[in-house]
């Protein structure tokens, strides 16, 4: 399939130096926001990519679940094929990919564990689906069939009826602490506007480049 002739221009709107919050984060929670606002489907939702340690990659889609000055959370099963890449290697990059608003926002930093008592916080706001799913699924383990996994999911339910659901000990947090954060906005003629903060080792302060489309 010859895809060549398939391309829109981006047309909405620039961004400007003068218009970038001097606190990278502060920026992020401006375009999160807008597309909030913009009525936008999982905005949330964020490519997550991660690697081996000798550098076989695999990305998929993650969701944000909080974010502030300390980085960017999403939990998951610490068996899972992504804590166990990031286990080996913490370094990874996370994509915001909001195409309504002609937007990327591109993070680059390094995972680290969040503690028990946050992971048992977010756990306990999920719905009971949910948190008996985290207790069923072997994630990213070969499983001969779906009906293995209901019925799994039935006896948890059985199991658990009338109880609370503990959090699993193999399930939690991750917090991706920035080493650069990339503002992407599209324009005409493919030269897009991009703007990268690079967070320097000496002190708090964020260095902004422009970047070339």
């Amino acid at each position: 399939m010859d895809l060549s002739d398939l391309r829109r221009e981006y047309s909405r709107t620039g961004l400007n130096r003068e218009d970038l919050n001097a606190d990278p984060f502060k920026q992020f929670e401006l375009w999160f926001e807008q597309a909030k606002a913009a009525g936008l489907i999982d905005y949330s939702a964020l490519s997550l990519a991660t690697a081996t340690v000798d550098g076989l990659p695999t990305v998929r889609t993650v969701l944000l679940k909080l974010f502030d000055r300390d980085g960017f959370v999403f939990f998951t099963n610490y068996k899972s094929t992504k804590a166990l890449q990031i286990e080996e290697n913490p370094r990874v990059s996370m994509l915001f990919h909001w195409l309504p608003l002609e937007r990327q926002v591109i993070i680059q930093g390094t995972a680290v564990r969040v503690t028990a008592m946050e992971s048992l916080k977010y756990f306990a706001s999920r719905p009971r689906g949910s948190q008996l799913g985290a207790w069923v699924s072997p994630q990213s383990s070969v499983v001969s069939s779906r009906r293995l996994l209901e019925g799994k999911l039935r006896e948890a339910i059985k199991k658990l009826a009338g109880g609370e659901v503990p959090m699993p000990e193999h399930w939690g947090g991750y917090r991706i602490q920035p080493q650069s954060i990339e503002f992407w906005q599209g324009r005409e003629n493919r030269l897009h506007d991009r703007f990268r903060y690079i967070h320097p080792s000496s002190d708090n302060r964020w260095e902004v480049e422009r970047l070339a489309p």
